[in-house]
């Protein structure tokens, strides 16, 4: 790598891959832009360039976002940590659920995952 790249501050592929996650979890939610960058107090042009990668994230938006669509921050990277672990996509699925399991603290909705995956196991 060449120092100058090191130093860029162009987005990396990683940018582009948080911004990615960043546009599916939006859309998980049903939200436009629009509402979306109006709760980040950001114009949607801006959400926009992070969703494509054209711009980069900062520490303090990520911060910001992660809370608006109520996920965790290293929820932005989880795609990378798989292609770093080499895992199959049911694996890192199966990773990924067992992450939501362990921060989930109340019982009772401990009980009501069970039962949603109990239903859908059923199936």
């Amino acid at each position: 790598m060449r120092a100058e790249d090191r130093t860029s501050r162009a987005p990396t592929e990683v940018d582009r891959q948080v911004g990615e996650t960043l546009r599916n979890l939006r859309q998980a939610r049903n939200m436009t832009l629009q509402e979306l960058a109006t709760h980040a107090g950001i114009s949607h042009q801006q959400l926009q360039k992070y969703e494509t990668g054209v711009n980069r994230l900062s520490a303090g938006m990520l911060s910001t976002l992660s809370g608006v669509l109520a996920v965790h921050v290293a929820d932005f990277f989880e795609d990378e940590k798989v292609k770093r672990k080499g895992l199959s996509k049911t694996d890192a699925l199966r990773e990924q659920c067992q992450a939501v399991l362990k921060r989930t603290q109340s019982a009772d909705t401990l009980q009501d995952m069970l039962k949603v995956l109990e239903a859908l196991q059923r199936r």
